[in-house]
């Protein structure tokens, strides 16, 4: 991983653990924003019969997706990082599969987008683990914040898949 630049800061978290921590955080940012997006394709473009549920159910989750990509760039800042979020930067460095924009139905949209939340938990988790391990026990806790409510939204996104097509 390539040494971030970093500003002069009053923070005292240890220099290695600011590095440490401003890495998993813009790869968070990154994924996060990937999924804000995505969330808003499946948002704008659902059809079916479980329009209005989903259409709704798609439009809380970005609005919550914003709330939490703004915290990760705040904590990137708040350790003397930038926080990077431009669309170049992020097709460069999302983790995630592109999101096809040729969905419309329902379902389909809910398994694209259970796949992608998935993914968003597992890196938020090895994000726990790498900063907690750096030393940065703020930064793991805001990850851990945020990997219970992707691990709800990803719950409340498998339950309207049939038991037997939720893997």
């Amino acid at each position: 991983m390539a040494k971030a630049q970093t500003h002069e800061t009053r923070n005292d978290v240890k220099t290695n653990a600011k590095q440490v921590s401003i890495g998993v955080l813009q790869g968070c940012l990154a994924d996060g924003i990937d999924l804000y997006n995505a969330t808003r394709q499946a948002h704008w473009n659902v059809k079916g019969p479980h329009f209005g549920e989903l259409h709704k159910l798609f439009e809380e989750f970005y609005n919550a997706l914003q709330t939490s990509t703004d915290d990760l760039a705040e904590r990137i800042v708040q350790l003397g990082g930038t926080a990077c979020g431009t669309t170049q930067v992020l097709a460069k460095t999302t983790r995630l599969p592109p999101y096809p924009t040729d969905l419309y139905a329902g379902m389909d949209h809910v398994r694209a987008l259970a796949d992608r939340y998935a993914l968003v938990a597992k890196t938020l988790r090895d994000g726990i683990d790498q900063t907690d391990e750096a030393g940065d026990a703020d930064t793991a806790d805001l990850l851990t914040e945020q990997s219970r409510a992707t691990d709800k939204m990803l719950w409340m996104i498998e339950a309207h898949l049939d038991h037997d097509t939720a893997r």
